[in-house]
């Protein structure tokens, strides 16, 4: 069994933020694969469904982004779950818009949202990074999270949703290349018009697991 967590705001206010990506790609996923309608559990909005014979429950919190971690730990002690069975969908100022990278572990680099997960369940659960490019200013970060996605934005938003629900179940099964490539079909790619992108240096992927670790880990060991 898998959980599956998107980050967000709960209300109409936060709806189409771009720190509410997570929760946007978990309506996708709910939607594109029949999962059970939405019901109020865990401190927030649940939804359950299967990918072949793994059972998935998909949860957007509604403690608000900074206590986000709060659901998540009644929903890991609720299933007896561990956290390498978490996998978090997140908004990711520090890649360009539209693309997505899969990681596991790590610290939460300023994410409101990461910081509280890792509070209350530790480092070790998986990730799957939507960028949504960055405003340009550190200053400037916290509104333009906050701040709703541009009209400009829908074709590249829509597609890299679509693409992530496309590869869901390559996702839950641990098949990385058919997930990054259901997302890549997509006819949307990121074009250089938007946000720059800091530049880190040393970022190459990490070498992938062994095949003696879970799904999760097989998928996110390659995109550290």
């Amino acid at each position: 069994m898998q959980l599956w967590v998107g980050l967000g705001n709960p209300g109409a206010r936060y709806a189409h933020n771009r720190h509410n990506a997570g929760f946007m790609v978990l309506d996708r996923i709910a939607d594109a694969h029949g999962f059970s309608p939405w019901r109020l559990k865990f401190q927030g909005q649940a939804s359950t469904g299967r990918f072949g014979s793994t059972k998935v429950v998909l949860l957007k919190p509604e403690t608000f982004m900074n206590n986000s971690g709060q659901s998540v730990q009644a929903a890991i002690r609720f299933y007896k779950l561990v956290p390498e069975d978490v996998l978090v969908f997140h908004d990711e100022i520090d890649l360009a818009p539209g693309k997505i990278r899969v990681k596991s572990g790590g610290g939460h680099a300023g994410h409101n949202g990461l910081r509280s997960l890792h509070t209350h369940i530790g480092a070790n659960y998986s990730r799957v990074r939507i960028g949504v490019g960055h405003p340009g200013r550190k200053e400037e970060v916290a509104a333009y999270v906050l701040s709703d996605f541009d009209r400009a934005d829908q074709g590249w938003l829509n597609d890299a949703l679509g693409g992530v629900a496309d590869g869901a179940a390559a996702l839950a099964a641990g098949d990385t290349g058919r997930f990054l490539g259901r997302i890549a079909l997509r006819p949307n790619p990121h074009r250089d018009s938007g946000p720059r992108i800091p530049q880190k240096p040393g970022n190459a992927p990490a070498p992938g697991v062994s095949d003696t670790h879970t799904p999760l880990q097989k998928v996110t060991g390659r995109f550290r």
